[in-house]
């Protein structure tokens, strides 16, 4: 053996000193694909099982010079990468293309070396030095896709990580040979282990070291057949290996990804994947019970990524590679787990912490449906056909009607449909008050206008209407709820094919559709929504122009619908009248950017701005301000077009009347609230507008992999409600009542709902923070939805071939409505009784003393009868007085004319 490089010796022996002072654990890699270009010319490298005994000979050189101040130890990183693109496909050095066979033969030799190294500081260094030594071995993870876990397929994914994982950790953890697998799909070309080899091999490990990257799932994709998937879950491997290898202590020696360079230091997408896989490790300790003692992330710096280069960076620290001194800058990646390594994982937000207290009274406990059905099928055909029967006794038994014969029939009833009662006794089985549904406005109108009324459809709504009336639950009927299928967005065809809200013309047939709708309906409706989600439906339109468009005339079609109820319905009905925004949250992708805060602001402005500023103003600007679309939403769209090249921005304007009209249009705020997106800016390369035409607001959406999230990705984030109430709170005040009217998430479960149970818990935490803490003018809040149409999904009650079936979040509801909230008893408050109680203290001594009360009023009463009669009495004896004296001087004056004497004795008068 050559005598070493004394500067790299010394080099090291400060590096590791310089670590142990700032209380760094070093934890070192004796072997990472960098053997001496010498070994490899003199002997062919690692295919020559001569680099056995001199890997050992190093092996002992390093613990002997560095022991003492080293704890763990790792004899190499990821042989399989070195075995199979180092000497198999040729990707890494050295770049030879040797095939199975020579990958097969230098994996041999890296398991002996390991082993070697291991059994040489077993005997001669463990003693005094204390440490522990592995290997770090490197794995993909795959499994079936969904919907085919079959058998075969299972085994075909056992196959795939033994071949890979298991290659090298079956000889060293498991029974110290290969697997079956391996010798099956290799034959003879896989070396053996004599009998003394496989003890010697065996448990040369103190420790699980593993590797997993993009590397390994890149190989791993090579190494599935149709039916598997190759997936970046973490825990998942990390338990295969409990079950595999005896549940041994573990070490994620390398855990990262990578991003382009022109990323630079604002690697967002990392700084998810990173919180994944460490939220994975952490998964894998507390639920799965892997011994996980350590997790280190890949790597410090940016470096050659072999047939990559510096096209790909995996560094916490950007190194800028066109300076003379190549300048170091943390990444945002390295800010992320600066503050996971200070919390030791992920510490809980104490805005996570839960609060007591009721909802107010007339708070709305809510259920919001789409579009009702409609079955104008009555159950009683009796009552409505006219004719009479007789039995046909001497053919087939049928009824044949009587010739001639006509019976009276009875008006049709509300009670005639069935399917209006029991859809409504599950709705008040709930416990809610309220109940959203909408109008299908192409059944209505089919033709758009008044020429074609269909008079049975609102004959069904009023129905519908009459018998929540008689539960005494309250209705919020939604005029349009869009449709974003097939056929005409939910409008009536002919609108539809004349342009739909690209053209004003569906304005005003709006404002005569809302009218019908008032004057037909309105009597039994307290909530109207002009139209639902306004912001969803110009998502279907293919250029900003069209959005732009469609979103200002649904803008004026909702005003002039509000202005019509005001001006000719309100003072009869006093109903309030509304629109319903789709209002998730947005949330900075990247908290650390300062450009990642400011898209989701923008994001919002675009989604609830747009369409809340020109009815409410903000709270920052004058109550008589210009009114229009937010002004930084057009200032940001004038430059926009200005970088673009482009003559203008989209962005429409209103007239004069317009904005007046638009002014105060609204009664409530309604939002739909069901998530929270992670918003970052739009990324701009040079191709990126020529492939598509990126969103008006130049942002892009996300979700973050460690967010609870439903079967149809939908994620589950509490504190995004409250934000989103706070948000609407801060910029347009309190004057008017927040309601949100939708809000729910899918679940599979039949009966037994443990996500929307959470869910239902949560978000009215949320809820109730945003009132009683932020002081949010909440109203009310909706679940969506009261039932499932064919699977189990977003629905409180199943739909089993007409069977409904309650599921247990039916219960959590029901009990939050009957306590009004989270109160800090369990005490059931009769809410409007005691509202009362609360606010009138003479109405309190009254309710106190009722018996004495009813005794008073009946005295009181009885005393006025009797004056009453007493006066009554009097009053009519004066006035028969009067009578008879006006009698008296008629009969006198007959006398006088006829020449008869009058005799004034009042004897002769009385006679």
């Amino acid at each position: 053996m050559s005598q070493p490089n004394k500067a790299a010796v010394e080099h090291y022996s400060r590096l590791i000193e310089r670590l142990l002072e700032k209380k760094i654990e070093p934890i070192v890699t004796l072997h990472h694909w960098d053997l001496p270009q010498a070994l490899q010319e003199r002997y062919g490298g690692w295919k020559n099982d001569t680099l056995v005994g001199l890997f050992e000979e190093y092996a002992a050189f390093c613990f002997n010079t560095f022991g003492s101040r080293v704890r763990y130890w790792l004899t190499m990183h990821n042989p399989y990468l070195m075995a199979v693109q180092g000497y198999g496909t040729g990707v890494h050095a050295p770049g030879e293309v040797g095939g199975p066979s020579s990958s097969l033969i230098v994996a041999h030799n890296l398991i002996r070396a390991h082993a070697k190294a291991w059994h040489t500081y077993n005997t001669h260094f463990r003693p005094t030095q204390k440490g522990k030594i592995s290997i770090v071995l490197g794995s993909h993870w795959v499994e079936p896709q969904r919907g085919q876990a079959t058998t075969a397929n299972v085994e075909l994914c056992q196959q795939s990580v033994e071949a890979v994982l298991g290659w090298f950790a079956n000889p060293i953890f498991g029974d110290g040979d290969y697997p079956v697998s391996l010798r099956i799909k290799h034959g003879a070309l896989v070396p053996t282990f004599t009998p003394e080899e496989k003890l010697w091999v065996q448990k040369t490990a103190d420790f699980f070291a593993l590797s997993f990257g993009p590397n390994n799932l890149r190989l791993g994709r090579s190494l599935v057949q149709y039916g598997q998937t190759v997936t970046p879950v973490l825990r998942r491997i990390l338990s295969w290996i409990k079950l595999e290898y005896g549940d041994p202590r573990l070490l994620v020696a390398e855990g990262g990804w990578f991003s382009e360079a022109s990323v630079e230091r604002e690697d967002t997408v990392p700084i998810y994947l990173m919180k994944s896989f460490i939220n994975q490790v952490l998964q894998a300790i507390k639920f799965d019970g892997v011994q996980v003692f350590g997790y280190i992330a890949w790597s410090l710096v940016d470096g050659f990524e072999w047939n990559y280069g510096y096209t790909v960076r995996r560094g916490l620290f950007y190194i800028d590679f066109n300076e003379p001194n190549r300048t170091r800058t943390p990444k945002t990646s390295a800010q992320y787990y600066q503050h996971v390594v200070a919390g030791n994982g992920f510490l809980k937000d104490k805005t996570f912490r839960e609060v007591k207290g009721r909802f107010p009274c007339d708070f709305h406990w809510g259920i919001a449906d789409s579009t009702l059905q409609v079955h104008f099928d009555p159950f009683s055909p009796q009552y409505t056909d006219p004719h009479l029967y007789s039995w046909n006794l001497t053919g087939d038994g049928s009824l044949l009607p009587i010739p001639g014969v006509k019976l009276p029939i009875r008006p049709a009833q509300c009670t005639d449909y069935l399917a209006i009662r029991s859809h409504l006794r599950l709705f008040a089985s709930t416990g809610a008050s309220h109940y959203r549904f909408a109008l299908n406005w192409s059944l209505i109108l089919p033709h758009g206008d008044l020429s074609n009324v269909n008079t049975e459809a609102l004959r069904y709504y009023r129905c519908v209407l009459t018998e929540l009336r008689k539960l005494n639950l309250e209705a919020v009927v939604i005029l349009y709820y869009p449709s974003h299928r097939a056929p005409n967005l939910g409008l009536p065809g002919p609108i539809h094919a004349s342009g739909g809200w690209l053209n004003y013309s569906t304005v005003e047939a709006f404002q005569e559709y809302a009218a019908l709708c008032y004057q037909q309906l309105g009597s039994w409706v307290r909530y109207w929504i002009t139209i639902n989600e306004p912001n969803r439906l110009v998502d279907i339109y293919s250029n900003a122009k069209e959005k732009h468009q469609a979103a200002h005339n649904l803008l004026l079609a909702h005003a002039k619908a509000w202005r019509l109820y005001e001006r000719e319905h309100f003072s009869q009905q006093r109903a309030l009248v509304s629109l319903a925004l789709h209002a998730d949250w947005a949330e900075p992708a990247n908290p650390f950017l300062d450009s990642h805060t400011a898209a989701a602001q923008r994001f919002l402005l675009f989604e609830l701005g747009r369409f809340l500023d020109p009815l409410l103003g903000t709270r920052y600007e004058e109550k008589h301000s210009q009114g229009g679309y937010p002004k930084e939403m057009r200032a940001y769209l004038d430059e926009r077009a200005r970088v673009m090249g482009l003559p203008g921005s989209p962005l429409p304007t209103f007239t004069d009347t317009e904005k007046e009209e638009l002014r105060g249009a609204l009664d409530f705020i309604a939002l739909d609230h069901f998530t929270t997106r992670l918003v970052s800016p739009y990324p701009h390369t040079q191709d990126s507008f020529q492939q598509k035409e990126p969103p008006d607001h130049d942002c892009l959406t996300l979700s973050d992999p460690t967010w609870p999230s439903s079967s149809l990705g939908q994620a589950t984030v509490p504190w995004g409600l409250r934000k989103t109430l706070n948000w609407v709170n801060q910029r347009y005040g309190r004057a008017l009542p927040i309601i949100v009217t939708a809000s729910g998430v899918d679940d599979q479960a039949p009966v037994e709902d443990k996500l929307r149970q959470h869910y239902l818990r949560s978000y009215l935490q949320e809820a109730l923070k945003a009132h009683h803490l932020d002081r949010v003018n909440l109203q009310g809040f909706y679940m969506w939805k009261l039932q499932d149409r064919h699977v189990p999904q977003f629905g409180l009650f199943t739909s089993n071939q007409h069977q409904s079936k309650a599921k247990a979040s039916v219960a959590v509801y029901r009990e939050i409505i009957t306590h009004s909230g989270f109160p800090e008893d369990d005490t059931v408050r009769t809410c409007r009784l005691s509202e009362l109680r609360e606010r009138c203290s003479a109405c309190e001594w009254m309710f106190k003393n009722k018996a004495m009360l009813v005794f008073g009023g009946c005295l009181l009463v009885t005393a006025v009868m009797l004056t009453a009669l007493v006066i009554f009495v009097v009053i009519t004896k004066r006035n028969q007085r009067r009578g008879r004296g006006r009698r008296t001087n008629r009969m006198h004056r007959r006398r006088r004319r006829e020449g008869v004497p009058v005799c004034s004795y009042p004897s002769v008068l009385k006679r």
